[in-house]
């Protein structure tokens, strides 16, 4: 049997920062892994409040390549802002490139801080969910793809958690046979919908099996946040709509995926096929 690719995502949350914009060729980061194309995903600490930005205009930012020539006035001046807001913008950009592109391209940059000292930036892109937004537009597949990611790295403690990735959409496929399944057998739940929309939305669902050892590593975006009266509540944008089981289609035996996902649970019953399952050992 052939050997699939499988990406390690190595990105650690912090106080990030970026602007000037380009997509640039960097060396390839890529470790193949029985045959998953599944991926191992590192950091996963973005804060909630990077995806509830006022400041970055997402509907706009999906228009066009990513690169300085594509970003709005708007978006440039968020991610070059120097305060708190540039601050979640740019760590919000730093996941969404890392999310998107493959390892062959970066999203490269300069800031300035309030002390006038320049930041050079570099944002590698990994996972290669959206490789098509490095040279035009991010259609509507691929918007969905980076939401779902982006939103599965959200950590509500910002706690940096080493997890699996998965999807019935490539790159994120992983087959039978692969040791990442084996590594990281109790699925957590999964995420899907479209930050990029004109009225924003993501979703999570919780494996209900699994909902204490998902609280075991902190990863309380997947498991829904408890708080002291309770109540069980997402992560900021992130809308906990309840257990899979009742808004996705049952497992994949062979892939340990959720195939789908109800798109607008309470709203619809229209499905959507650009959902990333998350899984932990």
């Amino acid at each position: 049997m052939s050997l699939k690719e499988t990406f390690i995502v190595l990105v650690w949350a912090g106080v990030l920062s970026g602007c000037a914009a380009e997509v640039g060729d960097t060396e390839a980061l890529e470790e193949l892994v029985g045959e998953s194309q599944g991926a191992l995903l590192g950091g996963n600490a973005l804060t909630a409040n990077a995806l509830n930005l006022n400041a970055l205009n997402l509907n706009a930012l999906n228009l066009n390549a990513l690169n300085l020539n594509g970003l709005s006035a708007q978006n440039l001046a968020a991610i070059r802002d120097p305060g708190p807001s540039g601050a979640l913008a740019r760590e919000f950009m730093k996941y969404a490139t890392s999310c998107a592109l493959k390892s062959t391209a970066s999203f490269n940059f300069s800031w300035t801080d309030a002390s006038g000292t320049v930041h050079n930036e570099r944002y590698p892109g990994l996972l290669g969910a959206a490789p098509t937004w490095a040279n035009g537009p991010l259609d509507e597949l691929g918007q969905r793809m980076v939401s779902s990611c982006v939103a599965a790295r959200v950590n509500y403690y910002q706690v940096p958690v080493l997890l699996s990735a998965r999807s019935l959409r490539d790159p994120l496929k992983t087959l039978s046979s692969s040791q990442e399944l084996i590594d990281y057998p109790d699925v957590e739940g999964a995420f899907w919908g479209n930050l990029f929309a004109a009225q924003p939305y993501v979703n999570a669902c919780y494996n209900s099996a699994t909902v204490d050892n998902s609280r075991a590593y902190q990863r309380d975006c997947a498991a829904g946040h408890l708080m002291s009266d309770g109540q069980l509540v997402g992560c900021g944008v992130i809308r906990m709509v309840g257990p899979c089981s009742q808004v996705c289609q049952a497992l994949n035996g062979a892939g340990q995926y959720y195939p789908s996902c109800v798109d607008r649970p309470g709203q619809s019953t229209a499905t959507v096929k650009e959902v990333i399952t998350t899984a932990l050992p």
